[in-house]
């Protein structure tokens, strides 16, 4: 989808250290490295990936107070306010609870958004502050809080208030409207998004997005709940997959606090409703969902839908509900042209760890045509190999790199079924065993590059993807992608097993 991946930048580079990955002062090269280390840096080491403390998942982060445990917390905030809005500083630094141990400053965050809101924005800010009050040789930490047990809930209260950020964990940083590259494929869509984000529940409500995987509706959706957050900060917003819905449904049943349901989907001011195909063909949900349509609808709240289909070719969907999707505005979101993937090339590129000339890019725009997901993935492709091999990109070299992309020999669309048995048979597995509930190394690693591949290779949704792995929640789908996509920078043989799979795929 057309997004950025926040990467490292300025004067930090990632390494390896145990324990975590930590940005250090570069030089400004990239790639691997070899030969005696460098010069001690005069800047402070920052660890780049929150760390979970958490060795008891399921219960309630605990985090004490800042001020009890830090004196010179003060006097590190005032640093901070100097470089950051107030109101970034009240929102995200303060919640952060300092522990000091010798030269090493660890910062906990109350939960795992919390970190990573924090390391993507404000890490460079944090490091010059704690260079400031601790010197030169200070390591800081970024650190998510441990939980413990929940205690047994309390009796029910007459009247509960909501949160007023509700739904913001589920959000992810980069979907924004500034992050999503317009193009005569998607101005409408992007125009119809924002003017909800803007003034929601007034013309086009609902407002539902229809358009194949990979071409930006889901960074649609989730830019309208972040605008919307910017404008109000009150507004109690709601992202979520027809996956989740479903679950949730289920699970209310299962435990009996269908009214918990109900409260979470119906009390709100805006819900974001991705791929509603899913729920085709399975009534309860249908019935289930028609009724928190109509409640939202006629409070005056907002709904922003998805699906891959226009509602006229949903074809179990009862008429009731799709004449319902019609009431709003319906646009669709068509794949880039040429010069809408040019434009997305190169702000993506602007982010890359090396340079990628004019005339690479041009190639991979006029190479790769289908979809967002799979532009963004040839670009990856070749600035990853760049970076392990330590070589300028050239035309000749993405030429060789991307060969079986731009190859137009294929027996037939790549399935989920085929990535599976290719990637299984490449690592010595069974396909079963990618399916199956087996944890282990190499098994896992295998599995999330067979994930990363169905994302790169075909059309299906990240949902899909979850069911073809055995029923896997989309959020395991996402995180597999993240860290392969992570991985074929740094580390030369994921990136050849990715790059020998999917030439596989390509010419099987």
């Amino acid at each position: 989808m057309p997004f950025l991946r926040p990467r490292a930048t300025g004067p930090y580079t990632r390494r390896r250290f145990p324990g975590g990955t930590r940005r250090v002062a570069s030089s400004g090269t990239h790639g691997p490295r070899s030969g005696p280390e460098p010069e001690r840096s005069p800047y402070p080491q920052v660890v780049d990936d929150c760390v979970d403390n958490d060795a008891h998942r399921g219960g309630t982060r605990r985090v004490k107070s800042a001020a009890s445990s830090y004196p010179g917390w003060d006097a590190f905030r005032a640093r901070l306010r100097d470089h950051l809005p107030a109101q970034a500083v009240q929102t995200w630094i303060d919640p952060l609870v300092p522990e000091v141990d010798g030269t090493t400053l660890r910062l906990v965050a109350p939960t795992d958004f919390h970190c990573r809101w924090v390391r993507d924005r404000y890490l460079p800010a944090i490091a010059d502050a704690a260079e400031t009050v601790l010197g030169p040789d200070v390591t800081v930490d970024l650190v998510i809080a441990p939980t413990a047990p929940d205690p047994e809930p309390p009796s029910p209260p007459v009247a509960t208030p909501r949160p007023a950020r509700e739904g913001l964990p589920r959000l992810i940083p980069k979907y924004t409207f500034d992050n999503f590259i317009v193009g005569q494929s998607n101005r409408f869509a992007h125009a119809a998004a924002l003017a909800v984000a803007e003034q929601p529940a007034t013309q086009y409500n609902p407002l539902f997005i229809y358009a194949g995987a990979g071409l930006g509706k889901t960074h649609l959706l989730q830019a309208v709940g972040h605008h919307r957050l910017q404008l109000d900060p009150t507004t109690s917003v709601r992202y979520v997959t027809s996956e989740q819905f479903f679950n949730d449904f289920i699970d209310g049943i299962r435990r009996k606090r269908m009214a918990e349901f109900k409260d979470r989907y119906r009390r709100i001011d805006l819900l974001l409703l991705d791929d509603v195909q899913f729920f085709e063909g399975k009534e309860q949900i249908l019935e289930e969902f028609f009724h928190t349509f109509n409640t939202l609808y006629e409070n005056g709240k907002q709904l922003v839908i998805s699906s891959d289909r226009h509602p006229r070719d949903l074809a179990t969907l009862e008429d009731r509900l799709r004449s319902r999707f019609e009431w709003g505005l319906l646009t669709d979101i068509q794949p880039p042209d040429v010069e809408t993937r040019l434009a997305i090339l190169r702000k993506n590129a602007e982010f890359a760890p090396t340079t990628v000339p004019p005339e690479v890019l041009s190639f991979i725009a006029e190479h790769v045509a289908h979809n967002v997901r799979e532009l963004e993935g040839a670009l990856t492709r070749v600035t990853a190999f760049a970076a392990l091999t330590a070589e300028d990109i050239t035309l000749p070299m993405a030429r060789e790199v991307l060969r079986d992309i731009v190859a137009t020999a294929d027996d037939g669309p790549i399935t989920a079924d085929r990535v599976i048995a290719v990637t299984a048979d490449y690592f010595g597995f069974d396909p079963e065993d990618l399916i199956g509930p087996s944890r282990k190394q190499p098994l896992a690693r295998s599995r999330q590059i067979a994930m990363y591949l169905c994302r790169e290779l075909t059309d299906l949704s990240l949902p899909k993807i979850g069911a073809a792995f055995g029923g896997r929640d989309h959020s395991t789908v996402l995180h597999a992608v993240d860290k392969i996509r992570s991985l074929m920078e740094r580390d030369r043989s994921v990136f050849e097993a990715v790059h020998n799979l999917s030439s596989r795929l390509r010419k099987t």
